[in-house]
C-alpha cells in the first residue's frame, strides 16, 4: 500500500490513480494524519503531493516530520519535494523565474527514480518557489533551464523528490518514474486487481455488517447497481434494495432494473412506483434548484416510509466513490462533497439510526465499472452514462408535465440508439436530450406548425470537472433530427448544444 498525502493538489487524485494504473493499492489521507496511524498502515511508500501554497506561508499545510525516522520510502512531488527539503534542513526561496507548463528535463544522474529514463525529455512544471540549497545526503537528479534542482535524492535513506508532475499526461516519462518508485524502490507488486478488490471488500463487508440487515437505495446508475452485487455477495438476503421510481426515469428502465435484480441476481427488490407523487409536487414548478429539492424530500420521504417495514435492518448502504471522500476532507478545505440527497440518501443515516456502509468508498468511476465487470454486471449498465438524481425533471426546462415527458422520453430513445449505432456511446461521457421551454415555427406537410425546440448535448471528458462538447459527424447530426422531428409528435425543430465545460455545465440544469 502506497500512502499520498494530500497538500491540496489539483492532481492529488491524478496521483492516486497513476499508482492504481501499476496496480499498486494506495489511499489518500490529509496531512494531519497522526504519525501512529501512519505507522499502523504499514505502508510500503509516501507521496507527498504538490500543492498551491508555499512553505513560508502561515497556514502552509504540513505533515509530521516524523515520517523522514520511519524508515519508509517517500517521494515528494512539488510543494511536496519543498516540504521535505525544508524539514531535512535545506533551503527553499521564491524563484527567480516561475515555472508553469512544459519544460525541458534534462537528466543528471538517473539514480533510482528516474533509471531508464531520456537524458533529455520533457516534463510539466507548475511552481513558485524553488530549492536554494539541499539539505545533506541530497543531490541533484535533473534540472530545468529555469530550475536547477527539478529532481533529487538521498538514495541512502530512499528519499526523492520532483519539482515537476509526474503523474499529469504532459510529462511523457511520468508513469515510468512513478513506477521505478513503487517497484524499484519501495519493493511493491503488481497485486492490486478488482478481482482482489472483490475477494477483500466482500470479507470486510461481513466483517461489518455481522448478521445484520442492509437497506440500499438502488437507482438503477452504475455506482448503486455494483455496491448492491457486492453487498448481495457479501450477505445475500439480508441485503434489501429499496427502488423508488420517480417517474421521471429513461423509457423502460425501470422495467429493466426490476428485471436485471430480481430475475438475474436474485436481489430481495422492493420496487415501489411512485412516479404519480412526484409528477404531481413537480405541477407548476419551473426553478431547477426547487425540482431538486422536491426530487430530494419526496425520495427521502418514499424510502424513509419504506425502510420502516424491513423488520431489523441495521445498516444503511451508499454508493459514495472515493472523490467523495477526499473533496469532503480537502487540505485546504475545498469544495466539499455534496451528495445530493436523492441520488446517494444523504440525511437518512442520522435520522434513521442505521450504521452507515460504503463499500466502493476507496474506488474512483473507472473502477466501479471495472468492478462492475468483474461482478458479472451487464456491459449496458456497466458503461451507462452519468444520468443525474433528479433525471429527466431538470432536462425538461421549465414545468414537468406529462405531456412534456412523454415528449424527451421519446427523442432520448432515439438519440442514443442513433449514438450507439453509430459506435460512439462508449466515446462520450453524456449525451442527451434536453426539451426547450420555447416554441418555433415550422413547416409540416404543407401546414405551418407552432412547436417545442428540442436541444442535444453531447460531451467528451475524462472526470466531468471539463468537458468538451463532442464534433458528431453532420451525417449523425443529419439521422438523428429528422429522426426526432418526424417520430415525435411535438417537435419541429432539432438544435445542437456547442458550448464548453467551463463556461457552461455539463446538464442544463
Amino acid at each position: 500500500m502506497i500512502l499520498i498525502i494530500d497538500f491540496g493538489s489539483q492532481y492529488n487524485q491524478l496521483i492516486a490513480r497513476r499508482v492504481r494504473e501499476h496496480h499498486v493499492y494506495c489511499q489518500i489521507e490529509p496531512p494531519d494524519i497522526p504519525l501512529a496511524v501512519i505507522r499502523d498502515m504499514h505502508p510500503e511508500g509516501i507521496i507527498l503531493s504538490g500543492g498551491p501554497a508555499s512553505i513560508y506561508e502561515k497556514n502552509s499545510p504540513r505533515v509530521d516530520t516524523g515520517i523522514f525516522t520511519l524508515g519508509i520510502p517517500v517521494l515528494g512531488i512539488c510543494y511536496g519535494l519543498q516540504f521535505m527539503v525544508h524539514a531535512l534542513g535545506g533551503e527553499v526561496i521564491a524563484a527567480a523565474k516561475r515555472e508553469y507548463g512544459f519544460a525541458e528535463l534534462d537528466v543528471l544522474h538517473p539514480g533510482d527514480v528516474l533509471a531508464g529514463v531520456e537524458k533529455a525529455t520533457r516534463c510539466w512544471m507548475s511552481h513558485g518557489d524553488a530549492i536554494g540549497g539541499l539539505p545533506a545526503g541530497f543531490r541533484a537528479t535533473a534540472a530545468t533551464p529555469n530550475t536547477p534542482v527539478a529532481a533529487a535524492e538521498d538514495a541512502r535513506r530512499r528519499f526523492y523528490g520532483l519539482q515537476f508532475h509526474p503523474e499529469v499526461v504532459h510529462t511523457p516519462e511520468g508513469r515510468k518514474i512513478l513506477g521505478n518508485f513503487l517497484f524499484v524502490v519501495c519493493g511493491c507488486k503488481k497485486d492490486w486487481t478488482m478481482k482482489s478488490f472483490a475477494r477483500d471488500a466482500v470479507a470486510e463487508i461481513r466483517e461489518q455488517v455481522g448478521n445484520g440487515r442492509v437497506i440500499l437505495g438502488l437507482s438503477g446508475g452504475v455506482d448503486s447497481s455494483v455496491a448492491a452485487v457486492l453487498l448481495h455477495r457479501a450477505v445475500g438476503p439480508r441485503l434489501t434494495c429499496v427502488f423508488v421510481d420517480n417517474g421521471v426515469l429513461r423509457h423502460g428502465e425501470a422495467k429493466k432494473v426490476r428485471e436485471l435484480f430480481r430475475n438475474h441476481f436474485h436481489v430481495n427488490l422492493r420496487f415501489v412506483p411512485a412516479g404519480r407523487i412526484f409528477l404531481d409536487r413537480l405541477k407548476g414548478v419551473e426553478a431547477p434548484e426547487k425540482k431538486r429539492k422536491i426530487i430530494g424530500r419526496t425520495f427521502i420521504e418514499i424510502f424513509d416510509g419504506e425502510a420502516k417495514k424491513i423488520e431489523g435492518a441495521d445498516f444503511l448502504a451508499q454508493g459514495t466513490l472515493y472523490p467523495d471522500i477526499i473533496e469532503s476532507r480537502s487540505a485546504f478545505g475545498g469544495p466539499s462533497a455534496v451528495i445530493k440527497s436523492h441520488h446517494n440518501v444523504g440525511g437518512l443515516p442520522k435520522r434513521m439510526k442505521l450504521k452507515l456502509v460504503e463499500p466502493l468508498r476507496h474506488l474512483f468511476k473507472d473502477e466501479v465499472r471495472l468492478l462492475g465487470k468483474e461482478l458479472g454486471l451487464p456491459e449496458e449498465m456497466v458503461w451507462r452514462q452519468p444520468f443525474p438524481g433528479p433525471g429527466l425533471a431538470i432536462r425538461i426546462i421549465g414545468a414537468v408535465t406529462e405531456k412534456r415527458l412523454k415528449i424527451l422520453k421519446q427523442a432520448d430513445v432515439i438519440l442514443l440508439e442513433e449514438i450507439r449505432a453509430a459506435g460512439l456511446y462508449r466515446k462520450l461521457w453524456q449525451s442527451f436530450a434536453v426539451l426547450l421551454p420555447v416554441k418555433s415555427v415550422g413547416i409540416m406537410g404543407d401546414q405551418r406548425t407552432y412547436e417545442n425546440i428540442l436541444a442535444i448535448r453531447a460531451v467528451t471528458s475524462d472526470d466531468a470537472m471539463t468537458a468538451d462538447w463532442a464534433r458528431l459527424p453532420q451525417e449523425l447530426l443529419a439521422r438523428i433530427s429528422n429522426r426526432i422531428i418526424n417520430e415525435v409528435r411535438g417537435v419541429n425543430r432539432v438544435v445542437y448544444d456547442i458550448s464548453s465545460k467551463p463556461p457552461a455545465t455539463i446538464e442544463w440544469e
